[in-house]
């Protein structure tokens, strides 16, 4: 009996100690080889492979220990993939928690209101954090990719802030923003005013593109819209900048010269009778209500202040003692 005493006493001492260790070692902050790492976990690992992959991303965790604090700590089946972060000093069970919260690296990319397509690609581009699977693709392949039913990709896209984990393709940020341009197209026609001179949404688009341009005021967008809008009734020519600019390309250097009006392309809205064939850049969520909803005016000009606002007019002479005062400084 003595004998049978003294081997339950080694094995409670013994197991005491082997859960004194294990829990120094699940306290005990890792030693990284960087300040910070970037880890991905792959979708559907299990704990040991999870413990692999740490392991191979610089993250020195006991993999048998690992195994077993995951287990203790109920969440072996709970451990999430993506793209995590973690600093040197982080604890082994710190690292279970991080896994088992999902806490994982979301890196950004914003597109601005007013940006051209080749913009947003350009941004797009440059983020290290994307996977750049549309490197050197056509406008019209990313457009057949994301599944859209045109190949213009101008305008199609909504210009806002997307959260992505690292190593993300860029085709499911170009799907995101263009899935949201559709629902909130969608939204702001079935709350159109009616009678407006649209057949169809993307004419509204491209209106909302022109107004997103041509505004200084986020109060003024309305104002803008009616002043394109009505001009459409009367079968006027927009006369909008922003389209001839558009229309130039690469050959516009930072300054309109009367030639340049005069000579036409397929944007020239001064050469041309309509809406432009395209949207000329991302417009966000105010400038498609305002496309939709104009302001209740009977303007058809409007010239700017120079103070970042603009002076609108009903008429031809007005409008023309509003360009001498503020754009040629004549009282």
């Amino acid at each position: 009996m003595s004998f049978i005493k003294r081997l339950l006493v080694l094995l409670i001492v013994a197991a005491l100690a082997a859960g004194g260790a294990f829990y120094y070692w699940a306290q005990t902050p890792l030693q990284l080889g960087k300040p910070t790492l970037d880890v991905t976990i792959k979708p559907y690992s299990s704990v040991r492979s999870v413990a692999a992959q740490l392991r191979s991303g610089g993250v020195p965790v006991h993999p048998l220990l690992f195994n077993l604090l995951a287990r203790v700590m109920d969440v072996g089946t709970k451990l999430k993939s993506g793209n995590y972060e973690f600093a040197t000093g982080i604890t082994p069970i710190e690292v279970v928690e991080k896994l088992a919260r999902g806490d994982v690296n979301q890196y950004v990319v914003t597109i601005i209101e007013g940006w051209t397509f080749k913009k947003m690609r350009s941004e797009i581009d440059a983020n290290p954090a994307l996977r750049h699977d549309t490197a050197g693709l056509p406008d019209a392949d990313v457009m057949q990719l994301v599944g859209a039913d045109r190949a213009e990709a101008e305008g199609m896209f909504f210009p806002d802030t997307y959260l992505f984990p690292k190593g993300t393709s860029d085709v499911d940020v170009y799907k995101r923003a263009y899935r949201l341009m559709q629902k909130r197209l969608d939204e702001a026609w079935a709350a159109r005013a009616p009678g407006l001179p649209y057949t169809t949404p993307y004419e509204a688009l491209i209106m909302a593109s022109l107004v997103e341009k041509e505004t200084g005021q986020a109060v003024e967008r309305a104002q803008v819209a009616a002043v394109f809008i009505n001009r459409l009734r009367k079968r006027m020519l927009l006369q909008t900048d922003p389209t001839v600019i558009y229309g130039m390309g690469d050959l516009y250097t930072g300054r309109l010269r009367k030639r340049d009006l005069q000579t036409d392309t397929p944007y020239n809205t001064y050469t041309r009778a309509g809406l432009p064939p395209t949207p000329i850049a991302l417009p966000g969520v105010a400038s498609l209500a305002a496309s939709l909803n104009p302001a209740p005016t009977d303007a058809l000009y409007f010239v700017a202040r120079g103070d970042g606002t603009s002076h609108f007019s009903t008429n031809l002479q007005e409008h023309n003692r509003a360009v001498d005062k503020y754009q040629r400084g004549e009282q």
